[in-house]
Formats: structure tokens, sequence, C-alpha cells
């Protein structure tokens, strides 16, 4: 059996999305690999938005594409936001910030009236496992990644807004309990775990096909 083509997956589910998208909407855009072929399909659309990226990759795909972006000040909520995962449990929990942008993704999902989460057939998992990306404040790093044994940091340049990217490396188990024991440690900016309470409608593509979700 042939394996799966992940990039025609990805861009599938990210057309459904574009599809739920709206004239006049304010949206917030996610990071990644499979938003960037939701960037495209929206762009292809002509709908008049306005629109707010998570990372300064992502802002600098949609204003190529000729999407209207803003900064994220003076707006108290967003009509959608759409975004990758990197992994998805049944329950709708999700790990996200493979690419370091979890902090500002979180921070959209919340403000928007609809999360909308798009994935290939590979994102799904029984259960969640590490790594779990963290953002973490450069002031006294070290002394935050021993309280979040096991973890370490990732190499790779700071956020947008200055923290310092690492992993938390130890098991899951109940993603519940692990998000309240990282969100309670000093230091913490922000963590990958996303709960199913944020998640509205998760769009899983597997071959041809977009399954729809719901956490």
């Amino acid at each position: 059996m042939a394996p799966p083509d992940l990039e025609q997956e990805k861009r599938l589910a990210a057309e459904a999305a574009a599809e739920l998208v709206e004239d006049g909407m304010l949206l917030g855009l996610g990071t990644g690999s499979t938003v960037g072929h939701f960037l495209v399909a929206l762009a292809g659309r002509g709908l008049r938005l306005r629109c707010v990226a998570t990372s300064p990759r992502t802002e600098a795909a949609a204003l190529e594409l000729g999407l209207a972006v803003e900064p994220f000040a003076g707006i108290e909520r967003l009509d959608l936001a759409v975004d990758g995962a990197d992994q998805i449990a049944p329950s709708g929990w999700l790990v996200k910030g493979g690419g370091g942008a979890h902090t500002r993704e979180k921070v959209a999902a919340a403000a928007a009236d609809r999360f909308v989460v798009v994935a290939s057939s590979d994102k799904p998992v029984d259960a969640l496992g590490p790594p779990v990306p963290v953002e973490l404040l450069a002031y006294g790093v070290e002394a935050t990644l021993r309280s979040l044994a096991p973890a370490e940091l990732r190499g790779v340049p700071a956020s947008p807004d200055g923290g310092v990217i690492g992993d938390y490396l130890g098991p899951v188990g109940d993603p519940g309990e692990l998000a309240a024991r990282l969100a309670a440690t000093a230091g913490l900016v922000e963590h990958g775990l996303f709960g199913p309470e944020l998640v509205d409608e998760i769009l899983v593509a597997r071959g041809d096909l977009v399954e729809r979700r719901r956490p």
C-alpha cells in the first residue's frame, strides 16, 4: 500500500478550511506548512478580510499573496482562527508549537469565536507524547528548565516576543494535569498543550477525503 501523500492531504484540509471563511471576517492566521496551503486557498477566494498573523513567517507569506494583515492591537476578538497541529488526541487535546509560535497561536485561538484545526492523516494519535513545546523567559531560564525537567532548549531564534523556545520531554499522561503543572511553573510564558475547550472543529484529510471532527 502506497504511503499517504501528506502534502496533498494538507492542501485538501486547508482548502476545506478556506471554504469556511466569509467575506468581511476578522481572521487569525496560524503558523506552519498546512497553514501555508490555507493562505494560498484563501487568497484565491478574493474575499475582503482583515487578518492577524501568529508569526513573521505567516505575515510575510500572507502579504505576498495579497492578504491584508494588521497588528493584533485594538482588536478584542476574531471571527475565526485557522491553524495546524503537531498531535491530535481523540479527546481533542492538541500539541502545537513545532514552529515555536504556540504562544501567539494560543492567543489567537482563545480570541476567536471559532478555532478550526487543519491536519494531514499523520497528526491524529492514540495518546499525546513528548516533546511538548514551551516558551520561557530568558531571565532565569536554567532555573526554569530545572523546574520543568526533563526539558531542554531547542537552539532556535527567540520568539517574536523575545521568549526562549524549548521542549518538555517527559511523559504527557493526563494532558490536563500536565497543562496545569506547566502553567504553574515560574518563568514559563506558554506551553503547547491546547485544550479541547479551545477547539471548535478539526479537519483531517485522509487520502482524497476530509474528515470533520468536533472535540
